[in-house]
C-alpha cells in the first residue's frame, strides 16, 4: 500500500463515532490529513454532546465540528478509507467497487482485530459514549503504530 496522506474515517451520521476518531487520529497522527463523513449524514450538524464530551475529557475539541455526507470525492482523494463497522464498508463497496478496492477496511480490521465493531453510542448515555471513545481511542493507537511502522 502507498504512504498513507489522507485518511478517510466513516460512520452512520458523522456525529459521534467517525468524528472521535477523526480527534483522536489528528492527536495521534498530526502529520496524516484526516477527514470524517457520514454514509448517512445530514449535512452541517454538531457533534452529539457525548462525543464531544467524552473528547473534552481526552483535551480534545470538537465544537467546530459539522456532520459531512459521504461523498465520491472523499472516497477518491483519500489514501484510506476506515469505517467504523462492517455495514458501512459495504455500502461503500457496493456503490463504488472499482474505486475503493484495496483501501477500505473497517478500523479494526486494519488493526488486526477483525471481529470487532464499534457500536453506534447515539442516544447513549455518557457511559456509552465513554466506552466507545475508549474503544476508538484504543484502535486509533494501533493504527498510529502500525503506519508508523509502515513510514
Amino acid at each position: 500500500m502507498p504512504k498513507i496522506e489522507r485518511l478517510l474515517l466513516v460512520c452512520t451520521g458523522n456525529t459521534c463515532r467517525s468524528p472521535m476518531a477523526e480527534a483522536l487520529c489528528r492527536q495521534y497522527l498530526p502529520h496524516i490529513e484526516t477527514l470524517s463523513a457520514g454514509v448517512g449524514a445530514i449535512p452541517g450538524l454538531p457533534a452529539s454532546i457525548g462525543a464531544i464530551e467524552a473528547m473534552q475529557r481526552r483535551g480534545l475539541n470538537l465544537d467546530h465540528h459539522r456532520s459531512r455526507p459521504l461523498s465520491s470525492y472523499l472516497l477518491a482523494d483519500a489514501d484510506l478509507v476506515l469505517c467504523m463497522s462492517q455495514s458501512h464498508k459495504q455500502v461503500i463497496l457496493q456503490a463504488l467497487p472499482e474505486e475503493c478496492n484495496g483501501k477500505v477496511f473497517t478500523l479494526a480490521e486494519y488493526v488486526d482485530e477483525p471481529n470487532q465493531e464499534i457500536d453506534d453510542p447515539f442516544g447513549g448515555d455518557q457511559e456509552v459514549y465513554e466506552a466507545c471513545a475508549q474503544q476508538i481511542e484504543e484502535l486509533i493507537k494501533k493504527l498510529a503504530a502500525k503506519l508508523e511502522e509502515k513510514a
